[in-house]
């Protein structure tokens, strides 16, 4: 089975919040297909996705084109929403209606950093645990008092909804996300391709 992964992206995203997540599960499919030579499908066809299909620009500048908008995008399997600055997302109750809407059809809802923000304005975490980076874990307490944020965590599953710590965080959920959807193995060995030391543990 091939798992559709669409990466929420915005002005002002933070990079690694997406391209991390990106690159773990694109690896993945490589590797996949060098341990499936004769494999017809890969396990992970990953997109992006914008409000529109403008060009969006992330911290610190970089320029990127979304793939799709949230009127044309395939189905979402896994949805993964990573942070950054989400200030006017949080007011725009487009987005917050979209996260919410497309939540409903997925598998799995994940978020990197501040996107826990996000999935908590839109409803999803109500009366969950969750983590998010911690410069941001007493805001996010604040604002959403239903949470138990949690602290220390690299990320926090709770079924349907996994939220992880800030930036590089969302490459070790994403290998847990991995290792759900497929098997440890393949989560194992990504790590390994992308010479990375995944962090396993979790609350």
């Amino acid at each position: 089975m091939s798992y559709s992964v669409g990466i929420f992206i915005f002005d002002n995203v933070e990079v690694l919040d997406f391209t991390g997540p990106y690159e773990v599960f694109t690896t993945a499919s490589r590797v996949y297909k060098k341990l499936h030579i004769s494999s017809i499908e890969i396990p992970f066809e990953v997109f992006t996705i914008g409000k529109t299909k403008e060009p969006i620009h992330a911290r610190a500048g970089l320029k990127i084109d979304p793939d799709f908008d949230f009127t044309s995008h395939p189905k979402v399997d896994v949805l993964l929403i990573p942070g950054g600055v989400v200030t006017e997302e949080l007011e725009d109750t487009s987005v917050i209606n979209w996260i919410m809407t497309t939540s409903e059809q997925t598998q799995l809802t994940a978020s990197i950093c501040t996107g826990a923000f996000l999935l908590a304005k839109a409803g999803l975490l109500d009366g969950k645990s969750a983590t998010t980076h911690w410069e941001d874990i007493d805001d996010l307490r604040a604002m959403f008092p239903r949470l138990a944020v949690k602290e220390n965590t690299r990320w926090v599953d709770e079924g349907k909804i996994i939220t992880s710590a800030g930036i590089s965080a969302g490459i070790d959920m994403s290998l847990h996300l991995i290792e759900r959807l497929i098997n440890q193995d393949l989560a194992i060995k990504t790590a390994k391709q992308m010479e990375f030391d995944w962090t396993q543990n979790k609350a």
